[in-house]
């Protein structure tokens, strides 16, 4: 009998317990880990280069990789990369199959090659469409 007593209590106060315990867990915070972004300020819109046979642009004056391609900003960092449609952020992480197949691709030795003329960030902004469409970097006049 002692032991039927037993058998009936445990299962019981088990359930009780976990009653008393599951809308404290439901609270619980969700916790993620981010890979943070190293701030990257400029105190104005860049100056910005083209890498040649890419349409991907670059601010020579900055001493980090940060790319301009079809209208939004992408930055590497350790193994991850980021984007943003203002240059100076927000960053957001970007999983590296949506990043674009021309910042990917680009030469390590691009800030050493020939290099085109600096365009303001501004005149990049307006017109990187039609200048990627008419091949406007590729005509050599630059």
């Amino acid at each position: 009998m002692r032991n039927i007593i037993l058998t009936s209590i445990i299962p019981l106060s088990t359930l009780v317990m976990f009653t008393l315990i599951s809308p404290a867990l439901a609270k619980a915070p969700n916790i993620s880990v981010q890979i943070g972004l190293p701030p990257l300020v400029m105190p104005g819109p860049p100056g910005l280069v083209v890498v040649p046979n890419a349409y991907v642009y670059y601010p020579p004056e900055v001493n980090e990789n940060i790319f301009f391609y079809q209208g939004y900003w992408y930055r590497p960092h350790r193994g991850h990369w980021f984007s943003s449609p203002h240059y100076n952020g927000p960053w957001d992480p970007v999983v590296i199959n949506r990043v674009p197949r021309p910042v990917l691709t680009i030469p390590a030795g691009y800030r050493y090659g020939p290099v085109h003329e600096q365009v303001p960030y501004g005149q990049v902004k307006k017109n990187w469409r039609k200048w990627e469409r008419n091949h406007y970097w590729d005509k050599g006049r630059h």
